[in-house]
């Protein structure tokens, strides 16, 4: 592909013109993935800054002509080592053909170079993805329904990587401010507008990117673009209560903490410290009451168990005002299978039903907005938060509410199979003997709900050699099996089977293996495990799951937290089961108790 021809016209009717810039993206896209390949051929201790060198090529090349002299400032001005010419000769084709973009567009697609070519590694630990346009401008969108006001809004971006909130946010705040004088316009955007960034490759990147910009506001007053961007470490800034808006795509993912900054940020955090948390407790302390917290956040948030102090301590300072759930086509977002979300949160307002919407995402810069009801917090905000995936479960949400009972309720706990085979290789054993239990994979688990003892993968050994010390992998009573992974994308999210007592028995115990929940009897249960295997295998419940997990793990946590039917309610479930009534006569009974047709 070359990337030196281009398109000379005077005058383009408005359809050619989408075709014509169509094209060009069509081209920088391919020419992101040579230089995403080219990358991936330099040794990881280089590739960072080569990374930035590259970037660093294809921004100066950009800005020639609209910045007459201009040159990358800050972080970059001491960087070492330079690019072979084949490499710069990319970096400057990419910078010389994205002038063919809206200026808006060119300088967010340069920003976005950066991180696309850094190590997936480094990109992981930082958190670094890139953000399509479409969910930054509806992210700002939301903040505006929610009654920012861009004429005098101050914002922050606690984590503002390559500038793609900033760059947008500029934009809006000009807007507001269409016909004030160009250094007046410098001036509130200098006051009003920040971010934060560790990586000064980043940094340095959008704070030029913010130049280029505003380079005609600059040369129509005389005065320099302000400096929007601070490197630093955002976890360890002093907070100031002051801003109306806290934006941004904030990294998520483990992380270590100092003991002073657990001790820190210990009120939104349960178990391991993730990077989400942490720069949602950080957006509670920089927005001033009455602001607003627009973040683009995993779903998991909303159903995890390492975040019900974070959702205790939302619920409790920054209620939730409107949550988008992002559809995306698959390509859009690069690097990231999590499922994901843009939530708007305000700072000391009341807590009430909140706002649902529905976010298909064409491309990176398209996307179809569809409206849906409101839905409520629990009245334990650490439970996981109940919100409808698609239209169709807000009455099905509605009825959720109403359950009492959970699997505690019903004489019940969850927990992970002991056996992580992979501790063990050396006990595991291809065929029965004396002394040996079956060890039972997930596979065992049939998508139609059934047990059936097989190991039928690759390093799935159907048996287990117990030695001294190890009767505590050993399971001798029936419980009810749950696939720990599926995906939404799947048929069913919860695929269970009751493990028989009687093949239990025959064997004299069996091995499980951590891929499967045990849904296990606490004491004598109120149920019988047939059919509890029976409820979970609904797609009522399977629906409700739905709205609960953000992930493609099926806990032991959302597992304890489903709303289940009362125990006066199971008495003609169990009459069904036994007598061997078809799955859809169960069903029915299911849907009357959650007031849907069957």
């Amino acid at each position: 592909m070359s990337l030196k021809s281009s398109v000379k016209v005077k005058k383009v009717a408005p359809i050619e013109m989408a075709v014509t810039l169509d094209t060009k993206r069509i081209e920088l896209s391919r020419a992101r993935i040579m230089a995403r390949a080219w990358s991936e051929t330099i040794t990881e201790t280089r590739r960072t800054s080569q990374a930035a060198l590259f970037a660093r090529a294809a921004m100066e090349t950009f800005a020639a002509d609209i910045v007459p002299g201009f040159a990358l400032s800050g972080p970059f001005v001491a960087m070492r080592g330079r690019l072979d010419a084949t490499a710069r000769q990319l970096a400057q084709s990419i910078g010389q053909e994205a002038k063919a973009l809206p200026l808006l567009e060119g300088c967010h697609f340069l920003t976005s170079l950066y991180t696309a070519l850094l190590p997936r590694r480094e990109r992981s630990a930082l958190g670094a993805f890139y953000t399509p346009p479409a969910l930054t401008h509806r992210l700002l969108d939301l903040a505006g329904e929610g009654g920012l006001d861009w004429s005098s809004a101050r914002v922050l971006d606690p984590a503002s990587g390559g500038g793609a909130f900033l760059l947008e946010a500029a934009t809006r705040m000009r807007r507001a401010l269409d016909g004030s004088e160009p250094a007046l316009i410098l001036a509130q955007l200098g006051t009003r507008l920040s971010g934060f960034e560790l990586d000064p490759h980043a940094a340095g990147l959008s704070q030029a990117a913010l130049e280029v910009l505003l380079s005609d506001l600059s040369a129509a007053s005389g005065r320099k673009v302000p400096v929007f961007v601070k490197v630093c470490d955002t976890l360890e800034e002093t907070p100031a209560a002051q801003f109306d808006l806290v934006v941004g795509n904030p990294p998520y993912g483990r992380v270590t903490l100092t003991a002073a900054q657990r001790s820190r940020y210990a009120r939104g955090l349960y178990g391991h410290a993730n990077l989400y948390g942490v720069f949602t407790d950080i957006a509670l302390r920089w927005a001033r009451p009455g602001g607003m917290i627009a973040y683009l956040t995993p779903t998991s948030v909303l159903g995890g168990q390492y975040y019900t102090a974070l959702r205790r301590l939302l619920a409790a300072e920054a209620p939730p005002v409107a949550i988008d759930f992002v559809h995306a086509r698959r390509g859009v977002f690069e690097d990231v299978l999590q499922e994901t979300l843009l939530a708007l949160y305000r700072k000391g307002g009341e807590r009430q039903r909140f706002q649902v919407h529905y976010l298909n995402v064409d491309n990176e810069r398209e996307a179809r907005l569809t409206k849906n009801g409101r839905v409520s917090l629990p009245n334990d905000a650490g439970a996981p938060w109940l919100a409808p995936r698609e239209p169709a479960h807000v009455g099905l949400i509605k009825a959720a509410e109403g359950m009492p009972a959970h699997l505690s309720d019903w004489g019940y706990g969850v927990s992970t199979g002991p056996l992580v085979w992979n501790r063990f290789k050396s006990q595991l054993r291809g065929r029965a003997a004396r002394g040996l239990h079956p060890l039972i994979w997930a596979e065992a688990v049939t998508a139609d709900g059934r047990f059936i003892f097989r190991a039928e993968k690759k390093n799935h050994a159907p048996y287990f050699k117990t030695e001294a010390g190890d009767g505590w992998l050993v399971v001798d009573q029936s419980c009810v099996l749950v696939q720990r992974t599926t995906a939404k994308e799947q048929l069913r999210r919860l695929i269970a089977a009751e493990l028989p007592q009687s093949f239990i028995d025959a064997h004299d115990g069996v091995v499980i293996e951590n891929h499967l929940n045990m849904v296990r009897a606490i004491g004598k249960p109120k149920v019988t495990p047939a059919a509890v295997a029976a409820v979970l295998n609904s797609d009522v419940l399977d629906q409700i799951f739905r709205c609960i997990s953000g992930s493609v793990a099926v806990s032991a946590f959302e597992l304890e937290s489903i709303p289940l039917p009362p125990l006066s309610a199971m008495a003609p479930i169990e009459r069904l089961i036994a007598k061997g009534a078809t799955r859809a006569a169960i069903e029915k009974v299911l849907c009357g108790l959650y007031g849907l047709k069957a």
